[in-house]
């Protein structure tokens, strides 16, 4: 039994079983979970191009008036905007995976912060591109504004001049959906990690 022992430990001090411990260390901590909040960063600030190829595409500037123009130009300047602040969002909660990922149970309190994040992502790309895109767009267009949006890619938020308002209260309450999703799962998680100390306790 001894001999297998030293044969074991001599083993798994071989650089053969050794050089995938950082990885395993890795995914183990549950750091693996960063890589989402690093590409959602990363796609938050390349949608404002996504965006204008799709303008492109659509022909939005075939034989579009300078009020057209100027229309897109400042709907753009505020998209970008709301998509570097979402990407700043993402990339500072990224932070937050050791923090949240403490205990025994590592998904499920990491999943609850991605939810909360992408709502927060979500109603804050709204609400500012509704609110304020919406306001410069009404100013050039009046009520065709639901063509820049459509040429857009937006058509969800084709609600004429109504989006100045429709856009911040949708954004703030699909905030506080995803942060009631992501709070039920947090205190899943919190019950299972309380149950199981309480058991260990009575076991003591």
């Amino acid at each position: 039994m001894g001999t297998l022992h030293t044969i074991d430990s001599k083993m798994e001090k071989s650089p053969l079983f050794t050089f995938t411990n950082p990885y395993l260390n890795y995914i183990g901590k549950g750091k693996i979970f960063e890589i989402v909040y690093i590409v959602s960063a990363i796609l938050s600030l390349l949608l404002p191009f996504l965006i204008l190829y799709a303008v492109i595409d659509n022909d939005y500037f075939y034989n579009a008036g300078v009020n057209y123009v100027f229309a897109f130009i400042f709907m753009w300047l505020i998209i970008v905007f709301a998509c570097w602040i979402g990407s700043l969002l993402w990339w500072n909660r990224r932070k937050r995976v050791a923090e949240v990922a403490s205990s025994e149970f590592v998904a499920i309190p990491i999943i609850s912060d991605i939810i909360q994040t992408s709502g927060e992502w979500l109603g804050t790309m709204i609400g500012i591109i509704g609110g304020c895109g919406g306001l410069l767009a009404t100013i050039f267009l009046g009520n065709d504004l639901d063509a820049l949006f459509w040429a857009m890619g937006l058509e969800f938020m084709q609600f004429g001049m109504w989006t100045i308002l429709i856009g911040p209260i949708v954004g703030f309450v699909i905030i506080l959906l995803f942060r009631f999703l992501a709070e039920l799962l947090r205190l899943f998680s919190s019950l299972v990690n309380n149950t199981k100390e309480i058991a260990n306790n009575i076991k003591l």
